[in-house]
């Protein structure tokens, strides 16, 4: 990924911040039958590992290989940039638009485990940290549903680790403009609908 030095994310917190808040990753890998692509919800192990799990019907953990390096990409906030939003257009003219995005490339070797504790624990990793950010203290639990029911949904997945061997992390929120023209970028995106990325851009600063 092509990265400018004043683009380059370093902080640990905003990288945390895009992976969770955009846990949705493209997992992408060589095959044999070329570049194959799977959007999957991923989280960070304690232990920094990533921890998810496919479909047993997905061909995805036959066709990469144990221990295959792959790239999982998390695609933040993002929004388009108009020229018109940069007060600086109306004395010089010198602007173009962009788009302005947070995305994380993690790097990693992924194994893949048909073991029973290994799907349990990818399912209840990730439930547990969505419903209880869906549903507070009525977070849903596996076990509130029927033990054969819980059994059988296990049987048709394969849970999947990725450990990391190298990150990647990018915020382009326009740290290379002058500070009314960022401010100018914040108000346009904010005025489209964009006003997540505006407060991202503004907490930057």
């Amino acid at each position: 990924m092509y990265i400018p030095e004043h683009f380059e994310e370093r902080d640990p917190a905003a990288i945390a911040a895009v992976m969770e808040g955009a846990p949705l990753a493209c997992v992408v890998a060589q095959t044999a039958e070329g570049l194959a692509a799977n959007h999957l919800p991923l989280l960070a192990a304690p232990d920094g590992a990533l921890i998810g799990h496919c479909a047993l019907a997905n061909d995805m953990h036959r066709a990469i290989g144990q221990e295959q390096e792959v790239l999982a990409i998390f695609r933040g906030a993002d929004g388009y940039v108009s020229a018109n939003d940069y007060p600086g257009k109306a004395e010089h003219h010198r602007v173009v638009p962009t788009w302005n995005y947070q995305v994380v490339h993690v790097h990693g070797k992924i194994s893949f485990s048909h073991g029973v504790q290994a799907k349990r624990q990818a399912v209840a990793l990730l439930t547990r940290m969505h419903e209880r950010r869906a549903n507070g203290d009525a977070a849903w639990k596996m076990a509130d549903a029927p033990s054969e029911y819980i059994d059988g949904m296990l049987a048709n997945i394969v849970a999947f680790r990725i450990e990391v061997t190298r990150l990647l992390a990018k915020s382009k929120l326009s740290q290379n403009r002058n500070e009314a023209d960022r401010q100018g970028a914040a108000d346009g995106l904010a005025a489209r609908g964009g006003g997540l990325l505006a407060e991202i851009m503004a907490a930057k600063r």
